[in-house]
């Protein structure tokens, strides 16, 4: 959400991009004011604020792709990116989940210390194929997991599971690596939202990443080729050699301001504040499969499950 939607149109019509990143199947939007989530609000935002923004897509048309990592199994949102994941050891009928980000909740933003479990929810999500032509429109039974505190995720349970979803459409679930993530790492970002596929590689940990009222912790920074933008919240971070999840896109420093809604800082151990200018970051995921049993059941209680609990 870091740039408004009506300005990220103009730079696609521009650059001669012809996918419309919103369907009238994903008709859930959500306030926005965190992370990367595209602004569906009053297109009222000053020239410089466009041209920003134009500037800011034409170049992540232009970027490098990623070789290994495609399309196939992410979703769009009405304003965000996500996937469809698995756990390592999930079972094909097993209810299909969908990760995305907190702060892209239809509900809203989770305030700090807030978490969600269990919510009813009928979202839908807008599936692609490898190429990122939509395919299906995949319906929520209910917001399994939300949060923002530590950790910015949301997992919806859909009605579909992963053996449904991979006969009727030939695309498999995306699977959540259950190790931690390592510095120097070739990643790849595919943003549902955008059909747009970020290249680059794990710069480092973040201790501590602040952003206005919220904490996040261990966060993933990237190295400066991942320059996402509004609307690529809840993408999927994908190792390029293994094919697997090991974060989840969720914020970036767009003004080199200090700690602000939009402008997150790293603290590390000692409390030292350094701001990055123009780095984006990811909140790791290794950590969820551990609070996922038998039938996408949560189970925040499990043994080795670190998530927030309510």
């Amino acid at each position: 959400m870091r740039k408004p939607l009506a300005a990220a149109f103009c730079a696609l019509a521009i650059a001669g991009a012809g996918a419309a990143p919103a369907t009238a199947a994903d008709a859930d939007a959500a306030p926005t004011g965190v992370g990367k989530a595209a602004d569906t609000g009053s297109a009222t935002s000053a020239v410089s604020g466009v041209v920003s923004s134009v500037e800011q897509t034409l170049s992540g048309l232009r970027g490098p792709q990623a070789k290994a990592v495609n399309f196939a199994g992410t979703v769009a949102l009405s304003n965000c990116s996500g996937s469809v994941v698995r756990m390592p050891d999930a079972e094909d009928n097993d209810p299909a989940l969908v990760m995305t980000n907190g702060h892209c909740l239809e509900s809203g933003f989770p305030g700090p210390g807030e978490v969600l479990v269990d919510k009813a929810s009928s979202r839908t999500f807008s599936l692609l194929n490898a190429s990122g032509s939509r395919v299906a429109t995949l319906r929520a039974a209910k917001l399994a997991y939300g949060t923002m505190t530590d950790t910015d995720v949301a997992l919806y349970q859909l009605t579909t599971t992963y053996g449904q979803i991979k006969s009727s459409y030939n695309i498999n679930a995306l699977t959540l690596s259950d190790s931690h993530p390592v510095a120097g790492t070739a990643i790849g970002i595919p943003s549902g939202y955008w059909k747009r596929i970020y290249s680059c590689t794990i710069d480092g940990f973040v201790p501590t990443l602040k952003e206005g009222d919220w904490t996040w912790k261990d966060s993933v920074r990237y190295t400066s080729a991942c320059n996402t933008i509004g609307g690529t919240s809840g993408s999927p971070v994908v190792d390029q050699a293994t094919n697997k999840v090991v974060a989840i896109n969720n914020t970036g420093n767009e003004d080199g301001e200090r700690c602000t809604v939009n402008n997150p800082c790293e603290v590390d151990a000692n409390g030292t504040v350094t701001v990055r200018k123009g780095i984006n970051y990811a909140q790791q995921t290794y950590g969820i499969p551990a609070c996922v049993g038998i039938d996408s059941k949560l189970d925040l209680s499990a043994s080795g499950c670190t998530l927030p609990k309510p």
